[in-house]
């Protein structure tokens, strides 16, 4: 069973867009994960949207001209996790998520994009924590039913900051949610100290993977630092039949010191370590 790699566009911020694609094309990547972030991607909703068809063609024939599929469609409604959180307490922001996402659905329709990722939502003051987990998991269920009714896979990423800030705190996200996947990133949990092991079993309900490196205190960090067994993580996939992209997602933003990295060196780094160890 041969992998397919992806790289995400959202790691070279500081060139165009096609000199984004023609890069991953010039690494040997089948496909690309696409950023739909408000306000820091190359490609923002706000803009996409005003004329979706069109512009997703656009993207389409971009890909197309390099040889490349898209793997993933990444929203992400806001700057921030809260005011437009899928989970929010304010039915018209819920209305408005609501909006984004079928949107974004449309668009990945139109790419021929069989897979949508997003983020789960947030904890909100004022409220109990099994209120703001109730609604969450109502929310990503209907997502889950519109996203199927396309014939997309939906998958959330379970994320520092998040309300599944844990692989026990994921695993019952799954669990309750019908229809939910994942878009694993151990560096999340990796961060925060967490070992691989406690999160390797939510390989069996991933649908997506992102991987760089990481450690302790540091979300994204250079390969010598880097703690994630992934020759392990292979091994775990192999086993359990994991059939779907290995996107290589180094990110270059001032959060959590994620512009210390070389991106394009540890891309190419990582990128033919997972290939090494896929191979055996």
């Amino acid at each position: 069973m041969k992998p397919k790699f992806a790289c995400a566009d959202f790691t070279f911020p500081l060139l165009s867009h096609e000199g984004v694609l023609d890069l991953i094309s010039l690494l040997g990547f089948e496909g690309v994960d696409i950023g739909l972030f408000e306000g820091r991607s190359h490609l923002q909703p706000s803009q996409e949207f005003k004329d979706l068809r069109r512009h997703a063609r656009g993207l389409t024939h971009r890909l197309s001209e390099r040889g490349l599929l898209p793997a993933d469609l990444f929203l992400q409604t806001a700057t921030d996790f809260r005011s437009i959180a899928p989970n929010h307490p304010e039915a018209r922001v819920r209305t408005r998520a609501r909006d984004l996402f079928l949107q974004t659905l449309e668009y990945a329709a139109e790419c021929r994009c069989r897979h949508v990722s997003a983020l789960p939502g947030v904890y909100f003051p004022g409220e109990t924590k099994s209120r703001s987990w109730g609604r969450c998991s109502e929310e990503l269920a209907w997502r889950c039913e519109q996203a199927s009714s396309l014939g997309i896979t939906f998958g959330i990423e379970a994320h520092l900051g998040s309300i599944a800030p844990t692989p026990k705190e994921t695993l019952r996200l799954l669990k309750a949610t019908p229809g939910l996947t994942l878009t694993l990133d151990y560096t999340h949990f990796v961060r925060r100290g967490i070992p691989d092991a406690e999160i390797e079993p939510l390989i069996a309900h991933a649908s997506h993977f992102h991987a760089r490196g990481a450690c302790r205190g540091r979300l994204q960090a250079p390969f010598p630092s880097n703690t994630i067994d992934y020759r392990r993580i292979v091994k775990v996939m192999k086993q359990t039949g994991y059939r779907d992209y290995i996107g290589i997602e180094y990110v270059w933003m001032e959060w959590e010191r994620c512009n210390e990295v070389d991106n394009l060196s540890e891309t190419i780094r990582l990128r033919d370590i997972i290939r090494t160890a896929w191979k055996g």
